[in-house]
């Protein structure tokens, strides 16, 4: 995410900026981060608008709304490498701070490897949430060398450290 003004965006900027560059249907989750900004300082002619939207969402009204206010913000979603980064990183960090599901995230995080055509840099994440989710109905996982039931979480947890220090949002 590059922002130009001198005002830090909320977290969840992240989530949108990558929802933004991956092109994901708009919905309200974008109307509860538009007021969370609006909350924060940042009130632009669109953003206002995106912060009353309500249903049904028109995707090509939505998309073009989302692209103003984008511009508006000088928010940067065309770098797609430096996005999902950012966007995983900020994702590691809302559950290392207790605010997310772990198999839940790793989920998310893998569903994105895969929609990125099993892309390397988030493929360990692939593997955990198969070695996680396997440990919950077995005893035996394939997917990540040396973890059982008894040790899963905490390697994933370490992973997640150790991905956040490797890649600490700016």
């Amino acid at each position: 995410m590059s922002i130009t003004n001198s005002m830090k965006p909320v977290e969840s900027t992240y989530e949108i900026t990558a929802w933004k560059c991956l092109n994901r249907s708009v919905d309200e989750k974008w109307s509860i981060w538009a007021v969370d900004m609006m909350m924060v300082g940042y009130e632009t002619e669109h953003l206002v608008e995106l912060a009353g939207i309500e249903k049904p969402y028109n995707q090509f009204e939505l998309s073009e709304l989302t692209d103003r206010v984008f511009e508006e913000l000088d928010l940067d979603y065309t770098d797609q490498d430096r996005v999902v980064i950012e966007y995983v990183t900020y994702l590691a960090k809302e559950v290392l701070n207790d605010r997310r599901d772990l198999l839940k995230t790793l989920r998310e995080i893998k569903n994105l490897c895969v929609e990125l055509d099993l892309d390397g840099r988030v493929y360990d994440f692939h593997s955990l949430y198969f070695a996680k989710e396997d440990l919950n109905y077995d005893t035996v996982q394939w997917y990540w060398n040396g973890a059982d039931r008894s040790n899963i979480d905490q390697i994933c947890m370490d992973y997640l450290q150790k991905w956040v220090a490797e890649n600490e949002l700016g």
